[in-house]
């Protein structure tokens, strides 16, 4: 049942919209599209928690010049990679930290790099000169976590330019082709 209007209410209606002008426009408005929902990044998750077989720390050498490279990288790759001809995507710098902090963080940006499908990195660990003994702890620790990632084919001391045996490029795996299985 629809209710009247009394021609009071009318009246006085008409009284305050006198002025008013319709707005005209050619232009529909279509209904907004929302933009997809951005996935929460996972949390990082160390080598030791993804499972598999390990190597041990105490097995992994380190020398002045640090050099590693997977079982088929080819060594015109390699070569290219010890010169510094690869263009770094990423740089990470882990000096003066502690080796937790430095673990977490190179997580991190491996995750980072792969987010981002970068080929070539640079981690700089440092020479080691103010740490106790003057050893370089973290380019030890660099050495041995770098090889327990699968997506990191290769890795060797940097040029002078980008640190010398104070920093490492990182040879990554294309992340479209690391979800593959062999």
């Amino acid at each position: 049942m629809k209710k009247q209007i009394q021609e009071s209410d009318l009246a006085l209606f008409r009284e305050h919209v006198q002025d008013a002008e319709p707005v005209r426009h050619d232009q529909v408005e279509h209904e907004r599209r929302r933009p997809p929902p951005v996935p929460r990044p996972r949390p990082v998750q160390l080598p030791e928690e993804q499972g598999g077989t390990l190597l041990s720390e105490s097995e992994v050498e380190t020398h002045e010049f640090l050099l590693f490279a997977r079982p088929g990288v080819q060594r015109r790759l390699m070569a290219e990679l010890q010169r510094g001809g690869i263009e770094v995507g990423l740089e990470l710098d882990l000096h003066g930290l502690h080796a937790e902090q430095a673990r977490g963080l190179l997580a991190e940006f491996l995750a980072e790099c792969g987010r981002r499908h970068v080929r070539c990195a640079l981690i700089v660990h440092g020479k080691g000169y103010r740490s106790a003994g003057r050893q370089p702890v973290l380019k030890q620790k660099v050495n041995y976590w770098l090889r327990l990632y699968d997506n990191v084919l290769a890795f060797c001391s940097a040029t002078r330019k980008d640190g010398g045996t104070g920093a490492v490029y990182i040879l990554l795996r294309n992340p479209s082709k690391s979800s593959r299985t062999p």
